[in-house]
């Protein structure tokens, strides 16, 4: 099948159930490169359709706070002194680039959740 941009549903579903079918094909060639273009033109169509909620990145850091068992305290190193570590999580101050990677790579989430 040549494969073109998904913009219906039901191409969606034929390219999935496709994808799903050589999904284990390791060996380079046609196969591979078929899965390569399905694998870009399904992300294509969800990032379209089903766009991901925008989350809030202070809440973001208390549920992973939480979930880790740690205390603002424990941000120091990643935030700076506990007075801006009150004041991110206040959201009184804004997380900055370096903040944002320092973050990411903590919770091992993408940094556009912080920024």
């Amino acid at each position: 099948m040549e494969w073109k941009v998904l913009k219906t549903e039901e191409s969606y579903q034929i390219a999935a159930k496709r994808m799903i079918e050589i999904f284990h094909v390791e060996e380079e060639g046609p196969l591979l490169d078929e899965l390569e273009l399905l694998i870009l033109l399904i992300k294509d169509y969800d990032d379209r359709n089903h766009p991901l909620p925008k989350l809030d990145p202070i809440q973001t850091i208390l549920v992973k706070m939480n979930e880790m068992g740690i205390k603002s305290k424990d941000l120091v190193p990643l935030i700076g002194s506990k007075g801006h570590v009150s004041a991110v999580l206040s959201g009184k101050r804004e997380i900055t680039l370096k903040m944002a990677q320092r973050l990411k790579d903590f919770f091992q989430l993408p940094a556009e959740v912080f920024i």
